[in-house]
């Protein structure tokens, strides 16, 4: 079950307020802001800052595509965790896709942490943006790190583009917020609840937004203003897990994403585009997951499928 210390349920670096059986989490504690003005205690910069993730984790693959679409990673380095996550959170173990802390020089995450505030005891969590100039983390919070990324840097060399157009911005925010609690967050509510009531609503929540957004994208190529807008990045992380991990270790089985003809050639659609296919990794995807919940999956096996032909045309080009 994990550990409940004065509400907060701690396990495997994974922390919540555990509710009437709901993992419910904690905001981000850290929420700096790049900006371009000179007087700005986090001045963009290019080579100031550094990016600490891993591949499996979706708030942090979030960042990782708008650094690609932005043109950053000359701008912005990049730290990439080992894929299991134990009783000491993410490291920098050796491993498929590892790239070490060449700022820090830390071997496990949770030293970026207390670099950064010595007496800091909040919960150790990816992305983490790092200034390397006051030495301290500006943010750990994956929403604001896309925006900052998506127009903090336009002066610096970043590659055009608005993912977040100001004309569009409320309709961006309402589906963001409506996918974020019942998809993003959903699954995990799905998987790691501990009653079968907050399982079945989590789960319900989970297949209702997905029949939405199947509705939605049957007409059109993507979710706001016809164009590729932050609110598609924030949910292709989700989908793109959908089959290899949360229908199956989530327990989120009423369907799966290859039943849902629109929003699987959506997730196709987005992943062939050369910006964020790089991103992808399923070994670390599957790996992760599979091996660092020992409660969901004591074996630790990782299963072999599913086999899903992500490479497979869309023909979604017409929408």
């Amino acid at each position: 079950m994990g550990e409940l210390i004065a509400g907060i349920w701690k396990r495997n670096g994974i922390e919540g307020v555990l509710a009437e059986g709901q993992l419910r989490r904690p905001p981000s504690v850290f929420r700096g802001w790049i900006t371009t003005e000179s007087d700005s205690p986090f001045k963009a910069e290019p080579g100031r800052y550094h990016l600490y993730v891993s591949l499996a984790c979706p708030w942090a693959h979030r960042t990782l595509i708008m650094r690609n679409l932005k043109g950053l990673a000359d701008l912005i380095d990049v730290s990439v965790v080992h894929w299991l996550m134990g009783e000491d959170g993410w490291t920098f173990d050796p491993g498929h896709g590892v790239i070490p802390d060449t700022v820090n020089g830390a071997g496990f995450l949770h030293e970026i942490y207390t670099i950064s505030h010595p007496d800091c005891t909040s919960r150790v969590t990816v992305p983490v943006l790092w200034d390397k100039v006051h030495r301290r983390i500006v943010s750990n919070e994956s929403a604001d790190i896309l925006r900052m990324f998506n127009s903090a840097f336009d002066g610096c060399g970043a590659t055009a583009g608005d993912y977040y157009p100001e004309e569009h911005r409320d309709e961006i925010d309402a589906v963001n917020a409506r996918v974020y609690a019942t998809l993003n967050n959903g699954v995990y509510r799905s998987g790691f609840a501990t009653t079968q009531a907050a399982y079945e609503e989590a789960v319900g929540e989970v297949f209702e937004t997905l029949d939405w957004l199947e509705q939605r994208l049957a007409q059109q190529r993507y979710l706001v203003g016809g164009r590729l807008t932050e609110a598609d990045i924030r949910l292709f992380t989700t989908l793109v897990r959908f089959d290899p991990v949360y229908h199956g270790h989530f327990k989120c089985n009423l369907r799966a994403l290859v039943d849902y003809p629109a929003l699987w050639a959506y997730t196709r659609d987005l992943f062939r585009d050369q910006a964020i296919r790089p991103t992808v990794d399923f070994q670390h995807i599957k790996s992760h997951y599979y091996a660092s919940h020992p409660w969901l999956n004591p074996s630790r096996i990782v299963p072999v499928g599913p086999d899903c032909d992500f490479d497979f045309p869309s023909g979604r080009e017409t929408l």
